[in-house]
């Protein structure tokens, strides 16, 4: 299964995307805080995906999902965090996340049938 063909990898890296253009309007003093922990949660997500993917095993690509779903609660986390901060405001950040959300939780439990 090609992880590129995926609609939650596709979904993930429109998240990534838009993360990117939230965090260019955060404070320049919080590149090294906020900004990058944000970016890396949001990284983190596709790329679990497409290394679980790659994995030898259905058992091995769980887990990496199970790493993928973590990373988006820790990104909605951040993203509740800057937006009290006053850092965003309207987004539609958090639908984009539920999505993401529910895709991963759909194959995961796909796959579990599968082991």
């Amino acid at each position: 299964m090609d992880h590129k063909n995926l609609d939650v990898w596709k979904k993930s890296i429109d998240l990534v995307t838009e993360v990117y253009k939230i965090t260019n309007t955060f404070p320049k003093n919080e590149m090294y805080g906020i900004t990058s922990q944000v970016r890396r949660s949001a990284v983190s997500v596709p790329s679990n995906i497409s290394e679980g993917a790659g994995r030898d095993s259905t058992k091995e690509y769980v887990r990496f999902l199970n790493i993928s779903i973590g990373s988006l609660s820790e990104l909605e986390t951040q993203m509740i965090i800057a937006q009290r901060l006053k850092y965003i405001k309207d987004s539609t950040i958090f639908d984009e996340i539920i999505k993401v959300r529910k895709l991963l939780i759909g194959l995961k439990k796909y796959l579990v049938t599968k082991i």
